[in-house]
Parts: structure tokens; C-alpha cells; sequence
């Protein structure tokens, strides 16, 4: 079992070091469980990763439900809920453990946030790891918003101290998840941030259309834009704010859907209106100069019409890169958290937050 060590070891003198952490992801769309297992090597501060395997595991009905309104369950309930994902969590990771014959030094879980108002310092991912530890016998990495929260920050995004240190090759990193988030280098800083909503709000139209999800855009294509809902969707508040910023599912639920459903269109135009809303959030914040290049990751990078609209506002280059890195590039970096965490060194990065520091975020369940 590894140790945890208040200092890097730097004893192997620059020899290059080896993890392999399993990576869970579990994001607000409610697609389903990420588990990637992955391979990390440093040699003088380059670091190189591979994702040995991975799958994405769909929610069975009764957690996608469960889960979709633990928001407003008792005190008590939640409680139950936070353990009993825990478990079904280390139960997957056993599983799929078991199945590829893995010895991993550690899990690397991010749970799946129910709260996050850092504006009140809250923030909450349920999916306990205790719990997962017992499930697989290995050490777990969780909880890793809740010291930046604590120290001021958003809490949000994490993933650009991979982009930084895993990434580097390319001048922005943007995921389209439940959420877009971009990072990017600014003066020597990492800057990151919340863009906009993507899948949480295109699934939701996608479901009252009575498909799981819009593939390849195809509905949105078919749509109409409606001119005043796009121009009141690019007028909300958030969106003239300045970074560190983060968005969560109570924005949406209170700012964006409200507004969206008053409109009396068909589900093609809300989902074709709200793919140039996100064109034009991505766009409005990426130079717009050639030679550019920008790594596009998450379900989102499947959209094609949404890549399409993307590209038709910006000369930077859009680059999908391999099927495995668009699937599961966030369970590949929190796995990297878990290693950075594991090894006591900074994976949370007050540029990115806004926090009073920089920060060793991560709880440690040692079984």
C-alpha cells in the first residue's frame, strides 16, 4: 500500500516514476460512470500518461432517479444516499477491477456533486469513500473541491492542472460535458472557468423530444434559431463576469431553463438556438487568430453540428483527438489529482479558483 508522503520523494534523483490509479467520474448529465484506469510516468517534471482501460457503466433507472433529486431528500436521506452511492460505486470499480486483472496504488473518485453555491463556501459530491475503499480493498482519493471552497475558491474547475502538466501541446483545453469548461495559459497562470451549460440543458430537450440524447446534433440541425431566446440567453449576468467563475445545476434550474421553456417552440429550435448560444459563449472567449490550436474533449465533442457552429465563429483550430481521450480525458485527470494528491503536491491552482492559495485538495480512505 502506498505511503502518503509530506514531501515529494525526491530521492530516485529525477528517475522517472510510475502510478496506475483508477479515475470515477460521474458528471451532472447523468450519463452514467466513467472508470478509467490509467498509467502515469514523471521523468524531471514531464509527465506522460495512457488510459490502459476504460468503460462507461449507464445508471440504472432507480440511481439516475435517486440521484436526480437527493437535492431535495431529508438531511437523513441524504446522508443514506451519499453512503449507499459509495458503495455502488466501489462495487463498479471492483468489478471492473476484477475483470481486467488491475492492481492499481490507488482509486481516484470525484463523486457526483449535488450542491455547489461557493458562493456560501458549499460545495458537495456525494459517493463515499470510505465506503468505496471497503467495497475494493484499495486506497481511494475523494472529496477534492472542498478545500479550495474552504480557502475561498470556486472549487471549480480542477481538471486545468492536468491541462497544464498533461496538455500542455495545445493552447486551450475545452471539455463539453454538462458544462463547458475552458483553460488556458495567461502570463504564466493557468486560467480557467465555467463557460456555459451544454449537455445538462441539451439532454433535457433531448429527453421532452424522447431521445436520450441529440446524436450528432441532428435535431438541433433540423431546428430554427429563435432569435430572442438566443439574445436572452447571451444576456445572462454570469456571462459578463470576470474569472474565477463556476456554474452549477441550481443556475441552470433557476436561469436557464425557466427562461427557455416560455418559449413556445418545438425542441429542434430550443436545442438549434441553444448550439449557437454555446458557439457564441466558446467563441466570445478564445483568441480568434490562426495558428491557434484548441483540444476539444467530452460528449459534447461528438455533437458534430455543435463542433460545426463552433468553428464557424473562430479561426482557431478545433482538434478532437482519440476516442478514449474525448471519453474519459476528466477521469483520466482526476486520476491525476489522486496521484498529485498521493504524492502531497499542488493540484489545485488558486489562478484557476480564485482561492486564497494554491491547495492540496483530496481526502484519503486508506483500507
Amino acid at each position: 500500500m502506498p505511503e502518503l508522503k509530506r514531501e515529494p520523494d525526491n530521492s530516485n534523483n529525477g528517475m522517472k516514476n510510475n502510478w496506475t490509479v483508477l479515475g470515477i467520474m460521474s458528471g451532472t448529465s447523468l450519463d452514467g460512470v466513467d472508470l478509467a484506469c490509467c498509467r502515469f510516468s514523471e521523468d524531471h517534471g514531464k509527465w506522460e500518461y495512457s488510459i490502459q482501460e476504460a468503460v462507461t457503466i449507464p445508471y440504472k433507472a432507480d440511481w439516475a432517479e435517486r440521484l436526480r433529486n437527493v437535492e431535495n431528500a431529508s438531511a437523513f436521506e441524504y446522508v443514506r444516499t451519499d453512503i449507499g452511492f459509495g458503495h455502488y460505486l466501489g462495487q463498479l470499480a471492483g468489478n471492473f477491477i476484477a475483470e481486467h486483472s488491475l492492481r492499481p496504488d490507488l482509486i481516484a473518485s470525484h463523486g457526483h456533486t449535488v450542491f455547489h453555491r461557493p458562493e456560501q463556501q458549499i460545495t458537495s459530491q456525494i459517493g463515499q469513500g470510505a465506503a468505496i475503499a471497503a467495497e475494493t480493498g484499495f486506497p481511494v482519493a475523494c472529496d477534492f473541491r472542498t478545500t479550495d471552497v474552504a480557502l475561498n475558491g470556486q472549487g471549480a474547475p480542477l481538471v486545468p492542472i492536468g491541462d497544464r502538466l498533461l496538455f500542455s501541446a495545445f493552447d486551450y483545453c475545452l471539455n463539453l460535458g454538462g458544462f463547458a469548461n475552458i483553460s488556458y495559459e495567461m502570463n504564466g497562470n493557468r486560467i480557467a472557468f465555467d463557460v456555459c451549460p451544454v449537455n445538462i440543458v441539451m439532454n433535457y430537450f433531448s429527453a421532452k423530444a424522447g431521445l436520450p440524447y441529440d446524436k450528432g446534433g441532428a435535431l438541433a440541425q433540423s431546428g430554427i434559431i429563435c432569435p430572442e431566446l438566443l439574445t436572452g440567453l447571451n444576456s445572462l449576468p454570469y456571462y459578463s463576469l470576470a474569472p474565477p467563475k463556476s456554474l452549477g445545476k441550481e443556475w441552470v434550474l433557476k436561469n436557464v431553463l425557466p427562461f427557455m421553456t416560455s418559449f413556445d417552440i418545438s425542441e429542434a429550435d430550443q436545442l438549434s438556438t441553444f448550439c449557437s448560444h454555446i458557439s457564441d459563449q466558446v467563441s466570445g472567449v478564445i483568441e480568434n487568430d490562426y495558428g491557434k490550436r484548441m483540444l476539444v474533449t467530452g460528449g459534447g465533442a461528438w455533437n458534430s453540428f455543435l463542433i460545426s457552429e463552433i468553428q464557424k465563429k473562430t479561426k482557431t483550430e478545433i482538434c478532437i483527438p482519440d476516442e478514449m481521450t474525448v471519453n474519459f480525458k476528466e477521469a483520466l485527470i482526476f486520476a491525476f489529482l489522486g496521484v498529485l494528491r498521493l504524492t502531497n503536491r499542488l493540484n489545485c491552482l488558486a489562478s484557476v479558483t480564485g482561492a486564497d492559495k494554491d491547495s492540496i485538495g483530496g481526502a484519503v480512505y486508506l483500507h
